[in-house]
């Protein structure tokens, strides 16, 4: 085990010596809007009043990857299949490049494979929260302020 900031670690998960799942990837860039623990702990006491919400990924299966929706996406369903009861598989035969340039209104992971991770978000996050700081996994300009 060995210490490493959002910043760093994303950047090691780039050069593959760690890996992390979407989930995981998604909060560290939302960590890199932070230069520092205080700043991040102030953030967290401002808004801790102020609610949470729960949400589920819902994937959607692209010809050349994945695409994991979250709440506020366009493409995010109406009613979503939370258990697992449903056995709805959402999918697609265009290309992730093509869902993103017909689309305007994201809150997804796209996943191109299990090393190539990008977090697009570009809605008002809910309760006074931070969005993540769109980062891919594959660029190696990496926008933290941390």
């Amino acid at each position: 085990l060995q210490w490493a900031s959002p910043p760093e670690a994303i950047e090691r998960f780039k050069s593959q010596e760690i890996w992390f799942a979407p989930p995981q990837f998604y909060e560290l860039c939302r960590l890199c809007n932070f230069s520092s623990l205080h700043e991040l702990h102030k953030f967290s006491s401002d808004r801790a009043l102020e609610g949470c919400e729960h949400w589920m990924p819902v994937m959607l299966t692209a010809s050349d990857g994945y695409i994991q929706l979250l709440p506020g996406d366009e493409l995010y369903p109406e009613d979503p299949d939370y258990t697992g009861e449903k056995k709805i598989i959402m999918s697609t035969d265009k290309k992730v490049e093509d869902l993103m340039k017909e689309g305007s209104v994201f809150h997804r992971i796209i996943i191109k494979n299990i090393k190539h991770l990008s977090v697009q978000v570009n809605i008002k996050a809910k309760y006074k929260h931070i969005n993540p700081l769109m980062i891919n996994s594959d660029c190696s300009d990496c926008s933290s302020r941390l």
